[in-house]
């Protein structure tokens, strides 16, 4: 008998959940990491086949991330996701022109209808949010611009608006339309029109990309609707109980040494706030998994606040309990970052725009070298492999 999402949920032992941070196209990063994050799982439980939607019992993303949380989640291997971003990298990501992109009706649009088509070939007739062939817990994040709010849109049964006798079940949601929603990111793509309910009773909401709220990181969001009572999921928590892989699509601090304060104009600040508030929560987000989980692996957020990093048997760095194991990979994509990594030949600047789709093979290579020096099954993941 096939297991059904909510005996997975309910099912003993420990849990392991992934987020994977928005990016646009340096959500490549991400796959190159995840990439080899699976290989290595292959060789170690000697399943050659094995997945990481079969290994993780929750993915989640926003934006790009959302991209990748969905389509582990419907079964794909990280070398078909790979090849689905290299393909439609160009329509996902350039900035072309917004006019253009409007043209098109909604379900028409391009990335629309790749990622229909996608998990038409992944989920077969049933594409809903409610598929039985999601195997894992799934969840996306975006920003419903109706109400002004983050909304965490998971096919979580025990939720409170994936109830089937709700005539607004969310589970009834096309897939492919709340992946498009999370990543319908302003001056890419027109903002994603989602109608719940029916007939009379049928109302929308619009939405826009994820990553424009404070959760372009979702690793927290996950953590707190695997525990808090309303989402009633309530998996034990404990160094051994649960572990959060976060992968993000590089980082760099917009530093700048000559600034002056004239130059922040209205206009100067209205252009570099926004990305400025949302690398700040991102970091936020990764701080907390720092202090309350056992961080195993991750580059130092600042000088004073240091890595966190407690190794094996080292002193502790909370004086709570730890909630959570926990391993966060973001490269650093400054032209420092790039030259410890023996890539002083890659333009930092090529690798930290989301829409950088003509540098798709450089993206690549620094999230494979990444990957390759610090991907460390043994030491990042004992005690869950």
């Amino acid at each position: 008998m096939t297991q059904t999402l909510a005996d997975r949920i309910r099912a003993p032992g420990p849990k392991k959940i992934l987020s994977c941070d928005g990016g646009g196209i340096l959500g490549l990063i991400s796959v190159e990491i995840l990439a080899k994050l699976e290989a290595d799982l292959r060789v170690r439980t000697g399943k050659p086949d094995l997945l990481l939607g079969q290994w993780f019992d929750f993915v989640c993303g926003t934006s790009t991330g959302a991209i990748i949380a969905a389509c582990i989640a419907a079964g794909m291997s990280m070398e078909r996701i790979r090849t689905f971003y290299i393909e439609s990298g160009q329509q996902m990501f350039d900035k072309a022109s917004l006019f253009r992109r409007l043209q098109y009706s909604y379900n028409d649009e391009p990335l629309a209808r790749k990622l229909r088509d996608e998990f038409t070939r992944a989920l077969g007739d049933d594409t809903t949010l409610g598929s039985p062939g999601l195997r894992p817990l799934l969840m996306m994040m975006m920003r419903n611009a109706t109400t002004d709010s983050p909304w965490p849109v998971s096919n979580n049964p025990f939720g409170k608006y994936n109830q089937p006798a709700r005539k607004d079940c969310n589970l009834r949601l096309p897939l492919w339309q709340l992946v498009r929603a999370s990543t319908a990111a302003p001056t890419y793509f027109p903002p994603e029109v989602v109608t719940l309910g029916q007939g009379d009773d049928a109302y929308s909401f619009i939405f826009v990309d994820g990553g424009v709220t404070t959760y372009n990181n979702a690793a927290f969001m996950a953590f707190q609707m695997a525990t808090a009572t309303p989402f009633g999921i309530r998996w034990a928590t404990g160094t051994r109980e649960m572990l959060i892989v976060s992968v993000g699509t590089g980082s760099v601090a917009a530093a700048r040494p000559d600034l002056e304060a004239d130059d922040l104009t209205l206009i100067e600040n209205a252009k570099t706030l926004p990305g400025a508030l949302m690398n700040a929560a991102a970091a936020g987000w990764d701080r907390a998994c720092r202090l309350i989980g056992e961080c195993r692996f991750g580059a130092p957020i600042d000088s004073e606040f240091g890595d966190m990093v407690v190794p094996p048997g080292g002193a502790d760095t909370y004086s709570g309990s730890k909630q959570f194991a926990y391993v966060r990979y973001d490269p650093d994509v400054s032209q420092a970052g790039l030259n410890a990594l023996g890539l002083s030949g890659i333009k930092a600047a090529d690798v930290q725009t989301l829409d950088s789709v003509a540098h798709i093979p450089d993206i690549r290579t620094v999230g494979k070298t990444y990957a390759d020096r610090n991907v460390k099954l043994e030491e990042h993941l004992r005690g869950f492999v």
